[in-house]
């Protein structure tokens, strides 16, 4: 019995057909892959033909981008350039025989910093003027010679020569110490105080000299020339002193046209009619 069994059940095995299962991708799936495939070929040939036509209009070589070159001393431009980013060089320069511009629509700064990052030196140019921020201030010649020098205490002035321009000369709130002041060649020289005194000391000796035109001292109030230990000497072919007043000596004739010179014991000068001998006492009632 149980070997009938088995030969029947291998009969049934025998007479049945094997199954074909099939490996792949087919139908709606494959055409959808050749589609992507495409398409990222596609995307693949635009992005080549954008990246050459960006380098050609870039000017991409081996040396550098468009007019920015690289060199073994460091990177060079050539032509205007425009930064919209800080720039950090260690030294900018231009071309051997070509000048160097910095341009901008607001202002250029330079600053100077600190180990602590804090700004020590700063020099502003902008459109109302150039702002300069620092301990000191010099300008020097080709030579390495002081031409300016400024700080918190003092202004020096190294030339040989200070010149104002401008028509109303130079305004000093404070002393001036200066061992020479002099105008152009046939310009004339004024000091001038409006609403205050002028006030000229030396310790040796004060000299004021015009070679060809006049001196002229004008005030409102007093003009007091004072000399301590030494002389006033008014020398020249001829000395005026105009509207001194006149002493009376007594009633002589109005015809009289020779006067002395007399002096106060303050100070004060006045004409007296000349006599035979001196009249100045018996005509000092312009001192009282």
């Amino acid at each position: 019995m149980t070997q009938e069994q088995c030969t029947h059940r291998n009969n049934v095995q025998s007479s049945e057909k094997p199954h074909v299962y099939k490996v792949g991708i087919y139908g709606w799936r494959k055409r959808c892959l050749y589609f992507f495939v495409l398409l990222l070929m596609i995307l693949i040939l635009v992005n080549l033909a954008l990246t050459i036509w960006i380098l050609k209009v870039m000017n991409f070589t081996i040396d550098g981008m468009g007019n920015l070159r690289i060199t073994e001393k460091g990177l060079k431009l050539e032509g205007d350039s425009e930064f919209l980013q800080p720039l950090y060089a260690k030294e900018i320069q231009s071309r051997p025989g070509s000048p160097l511009f910095l341009q901008s629509s607001k202002n250029v700064s330079i600053n100077i910093l600190n180990g602590k990052n804090q700004m020590v030196t700063q020099l502003v140019a902008g459109s109302t003027g150039v702002e300069a921020r620092g301990k000191m201030l010099e300008v020097r010649s080709n030579t390495g010679k002081l031409l300016f020098s400024a700080d918190e205490h003092e202004v020096v002035v190294g030339a040989e020569r200070l010149r104002v321009m401008g028509a109303e000369g130079a305004v000093f709130s404070k002393s001036v110490e200066t061992p020479h002041v002099r105008a152009e060649p046939f310009k004339e020289l004024r000091l001038e105080s409006p609403t205050r005194s002028l006030f000229m000391e030396a310790p040796k000796g004060i000299q004021i000299l015009a070679e060809v035109g006049d001196i002229q001292a004008i005030c409102k109030n007093e003009l007091r020339l004072e000399s301590k230990d030494g002389e006033i000497i008014l020398e020249a072919d001829n000395i005026k002193l105009l509207r001194l007043p006149e002493g009376k000596a007594s009633l002589t004739s109005s015809r009289q046209t020779v006067f002395e010179v007399c002096v106060c014991p303050n100070g004060k000068l006045f004409l007296s009619q000349a006599g035979m001998g001196s009249t100045c006492r018996i005509s000092n009632s312009v001192c009282l």
